[in-house]
């Protein structure tokens, strides 16, 4: 052989080899099933306070949320002082968070949850009220270590203009050295399509910017998200952005419809409202137990969009064990619609039954199904069911 074409041989090995070390570099084990928990940023904006992650956390206990899945109580930004102490350290807000941060992820574990933060690769902040983490990556992520943190959201604001994809794994490094393993969860607002490289960096990585709590909102992030549905997977999932539900911008319907296309399409379960002052018809949503076995389901598959016409979309998965999940949604504004899937649609063989299990009435069809079927579904509302071969 000649050299030349040893040369290239040696530099393709290498290449291979240094590609495969950078998707087993993160490695860190979490996020196996898409995360759980809250988040401060929707509902409260920079109006945070210590008191207020405190009650949070106990009231993520006492309403049962907890049990269903929901661990992470994640403060988001506008936590920290307005500037560094001069060793270049972080330190929580003197006015809002006196007890220092430690304290409050103390406090949090005590109530068996995990404990998240938020920084960005940038100089300052989205807020500008507080320091960003560029440049001081591995200072930052063994301060958060030091104070028991379990979750990093990584935003992306007041950058120095080089790219995401040089910028975020840079932290990832930094927490590897942290001495704590610590999710991390990536938000780059799809800028750079972090989904195509995301895996090798981070735990989960938002597609979208951010949402909005309105129809129109919530259906732009998961139209987005669905098309990098093939890059999810155990410990990297794709992230259109926080919950909305209980935050009063929506329908009871449209807000059943959101969750559960969260649930199927594998996005992290965050929620954005006041759990404290949680009402009922919101708690139902955020606690039905099958609606997040399908989201939490081993498989690690994300569902998608099989088929459209006009306003009117299935949207269909695997699930472990054989089972299929598929949701009808009727996007329009007026009118009750019937919408058929198919056995082709959803992947099931030709011949086959199944039985059906609505996962929002809970209820079981006595007879199974074969071939297709055809349900009422009413305007800006979904139907979502599981479907078990017999």
């Amino acid at each position: 052989m000649e050299k030349k074409q040893v040369l290239q041989c040696v530099v393709l090995f290498v290449c291979i080899s240094a590609s495969w070390i950078r998707v087993e570099s993160l490695g860190n084990g979490l996020g196996l099933t898409p995360q759980m928990g809250w988040n401060s940023w929707n509902h409260f904006g920079c109006n945070i306070n210590e008191k207020l992650i405190r009650q949070t956390a106990d009231a993520l206990v006492s309403s049962g949320l907890a049990n269903v899945g929901y661990k992470y109580i994640n403060i988001d930004d506008c936590w920290a002082n307005y500037n560094r102490d001069k060793w270049g350290n972080l330190h929580g807000n003197d006015a809002t968070f006196p007890s220092g941060i430690k304290a409050l992820a103390d406090y949090v574990h005590s109530k068996g949850l995990k404990f998240g933060i938020y920084s960005s690769a940038g100089t300052r902040t989205c807020s500008g009220r507080m320091p960003g983490s560029l440049g001081y990556e591995k200072q930052d992520a063994k301060t958060f270590a030091s104070w028991g943190v379990d979750y990093l959201k990584y935003d992306n604001c007041n950058t120095d203009g080089s790219a995401e994809k040089q910028r975020f794994p840079v932290m990832t490094q930094a927490l590897r050295a942290s001495g704590r393993n610590i999710f991390y969860s990536m938000c780059e607002w799809g800028y750079q399509e972090p989904a195509k490289w995301g895996a090798e960096v981070g735990n989960s990585w938002r597609t979208t910017t951010d949402i909005k709590d309105t129809w129109s909102s919530m259906l732009f992030n998961i139209d987005i998200n669905d098309g990098y549905a093939k890059y999810a997977r155990p410990g990297g999932w794709n992230d259109p952005d926080m919950l909305e539900v209980g935050n009063g911008g929506m329908s009871y319907n449209e807000y059943v419809a959101h969750f559960s296309l969260w649930a199927i399409s594998k996005a992290p379960l965050i929620i954005g409202c006041d759990v404290i002052n949680l009402n009922k018809e919101a708690h139902s949503i955020l606690a039905n137990k099958e609606v997040i076995a399908i989201n939490q389901d081993s498989l690690g598959v994300q569902a998608n969009k099989v088929k459209k016409y006009g306003d009117l979309e299935v949207w269909a998965g695997p699930l472990s064990g054989g089972r299929k999940v598929v949701l009808l949604l009727n996007r329009g504004n007026q009118g009750t619609k019937l919408i058929t899937f198919n056995w082709a649609d959803v992947g099931n063989p030709p011949n086959s039954a199944a039985t059906l299990r609505d996962v929002w009435l809970h209820y079981t069809y006595k007879k199974t199904i074969r071939h297709k079927l055809t349900v009422k579904v009413a305007p800006h509302s979904c139907r979502l069911f599981v479907l078990q071969p017999v």
